[in-house]
């Protein structure tokens, strides 16, 4: 029977984190290129052409920037990038030199870690060298998750809190490009992209990721180091400080310095709500779970797409509450 440790370890495998990461930007562009053509076959013939050029701009500057966030965060937080993997073949080229010359091992493991080199390996196969293999020699080959300390709370937050910014900004910056392009009243729309953003960015990312981070201090403070108890906490200070306070912060924002005439309240929706998947990333990431990490650009982008959008579900738009693609062409909106 395979071990029920196994299984984190076989997430846990650095080669399949760094060969995620390598797929990343082809999975956004395709994903980006069937949802414009589905958006294109859905729209009115006459708006054809100006619904694809439009997405083709939003969503081809948001996905660049939420490809390029990891690099812009780890240059901003002077953070150290993650093994190419060109480099991480030599280590563990090295790793395995070093268990096969210390240990006398079955052929079967033999041959499982000479695979280990360059392959991601099942999770049978990673279960079987799980039992074979000295404690210290399997977590040098498949590092352990590292608990994010107090000390490195605010590190990982900052360069979360980035990461999730630039596909926001990129998708602000594309939502205006493709209005100043297509639309005369370009002008009166960047009012709402810049609050979706603001909205986005607060409530859906930057606050979350703090409240998670309080949450972890305080435990950290409590001396619990229990995976579980950081786990519900930080999902604790994520609903306090994120769905809660940032939903009111962002309306706050909106409306005291960017719509001072036009009141407006812009409430969580499902897909908002949908979009606090990233920070059960944010939670994995702080609990030394790396392989959420991938994850990342594609939930980011999403928030970066509203905004471009600059989507808005205020009650002169509730007839289009339901259908989004309508609100998106709507000159009022």
């Amino acid at each position: 029977m395979i071990k029920v440790s196994s299984f984190g370890k076989f997430l846990d495998q650095p080669l399949l984190t760094t060969k995620l990461n390598k797929q990343i930007p082809a999975v956004l562009t395709a994903g980006s290129a069937v949802f414009i053509a589905n958006e294109m076959r859905n729209a009115k013939p006459e708006d054809r052409k100006k619904t694809g050029l439009k997405l083709a701009i939003i969503l081809g500057t948001t996905v660049l920037s939420a490809i390029q966030a990891p690099k812009i965060a780890n240059f901003i937080t002077k953070k150290k990038p993650s093994k190419t993997l060109k480099e991480l073949i030599e280590y563990n080229s090295q790793t395995v030199y070093e268990i096969l010359s210390k240990n006398k091992l079955s052929k079967e493991v033999q041959a499982l870690l000479e695979k280990g080199k360059t392959k991601i390996l099942s999770l049978k196969e990673v279960d079987i060298l799980h039992k074979n293999l000295k404690k210290e020699h399997f977590d040098k080959l498949i590092p352990p998750p590292e608990n994010v300390t107090s000390k490195d709370i605010f590190r990982e937050i900052g360069w979360l809190s980035i990461f999730g910014a630039v596909p926001v900004a990129g998708g602000i910056a594309g939502g205006i490009a493709a209005d100043k392009l297509t639309e005369k009243d370009w002008k009166g729309r960047v009012s709402n992209k810049i609050k979706e953003g603001v909205y986005q960015y607060l409530a859906n990312i930057f606050l979350c990721n703090v409240g998670a981070g309080i949450a972890l201090g305080i435990l950290e403070k409590c001396n619990i180091k229990s995976k579980t108890a950081r786990c519900v906490g930080m999902v604790g200070g994520i609903l306090a400080t994120g769905v809660i306070g940032g939903s009111a912060m962002a309306n706050y924002i909106s409306n005291k310095f960017l719509s001072k005439e036009k009141k407006e309240i812009r409430t969580p929706e499902m897909l908002d709500l949908g979009l606090h998947t990233d920070d059960i990333a944010t939670v994995s990431l702080l609990s030394g779970l790396k392989w959420i990490e991938p994850s990342l650009p594609v939930l980011y982008a999403i928030s970066g797409y509203r905004a471009g959008i600059g989507y808005r579900n205020n009650d002169k738009h509730k007839n289009l509450y339901k259908n989004h693609r309508d609100n998106f062409l709507c000159k009022k909106c």
